[in-house]
């Protein structure tokens, strides 16, 4: 049997594993949210790296999986340079996939972008668009506690929607699309768009076809499996991602690396 694992800093990676899971329906699947360092986005560049590649060892040579994606953009910015030498598997992250689908969205070559405060820091998401188009203007706001409320759950109040209306309104007006920058954002995607009525991007959609383009469709005839494992509070977790994934999770194991 074909193993796809995908990683990230926690529960915010299940946004891109639902995609994972219909583009790959019949293969193994691996999950691992390193939820005991969440938020990857507030820490610094080597310790990012450091935890990731703790993680993606963990993956590829202990669960011995066939291609490997990075469901942080965080931990993309930081580390898949390094893994795509590290590992003879295919690696992808979710980065490039975000930044053609802001360039193919916008009419009016304004992008914003919402992401952690280090993957702003990394100006990841500037390069990779600039490298497709050079004319678009990016415009980021980092949103510093957004992960940390998805983590314990979002709840639906004024203080949370006064907190997305913040953040936005640092983004210039004109912008026409709006780039989810953290794989958790896509869980709170119908709040972000009470505030923001242009397009808005999910990478996780175009990372999981990406994946698909490289190792093609699977020949399993085998049922496949679907295995959680966490570095945190295994009941926390498998709540939220439940939720999200609209699927029950049987298990989640926690694991300390």
């Amino acid at each position: 049997m074909r193993k796809i694992g995908v990683f990230d800093s926690g529960v915010g990676g299940v946004s891109v594993l639902k995609e994972v899971l219909k583009e790959f329906p019949t293969d193994d699947i691996i999950y691992f949210g390193d939820s005991l360092h969440a938020p990857y986005g507030e820490k610094e560049v080597e310790e990012i790296r450091s935890l990731c590649l703790k993680v993606s060892d963990f993956l590829v040579y202990e669960k011995k999986v066939d291609a490997l994606v990075i469901a942080c953009n965080t931990a993309t910015g930081a580390a898949i340079h390094i893994m795509e030498k590290r590992y003879k598997i295919p690696v992808v992250g979710v980065v490039q996939s975000g930044s053609v689908e802001g360039v193919k969205n916008t009419k009016n070559k304004m992008v914003g972008v919402i992401a952690t405060p280090a993957t702003i820091k990394m100006d990841i998401y500037r390069k990779a668009i600039n490298k497709i188009d050079s004319s678009i203007k990016i415009y980021s706001v980092k949103c510093p506690l957004f992960v940390e409320m998805i983590e314990k759950g979002w709840e639906d109040n004024l203080e949370s929607d006064n907190l997305v209306q913040s953040y936005l309104s640092e983004l210039h007006p004109d912008i026409d699309t709006l780039i989810l920058g953290c794989t958790h954002y896509p869980l709170i995607r119908k709040y972000i768009a009470r505030h923001f009525k242009g397009e808005i991007v999910d990478p996780a959609k175009e990372t999981a076809k990406t994946l698909k383009k490289i190792i093609g469709e699977s020949q399993n005839l085998e049922k496949p499996s679907l295995k959680f494992y966490v570095s945190g509070d295994p009941y926390k977790f498998k709540k939220v991602a439940q939720e999200f994934l609209g699927r029950e999770i049987v298990e989640v194991e926690k694991i300390i690396l």
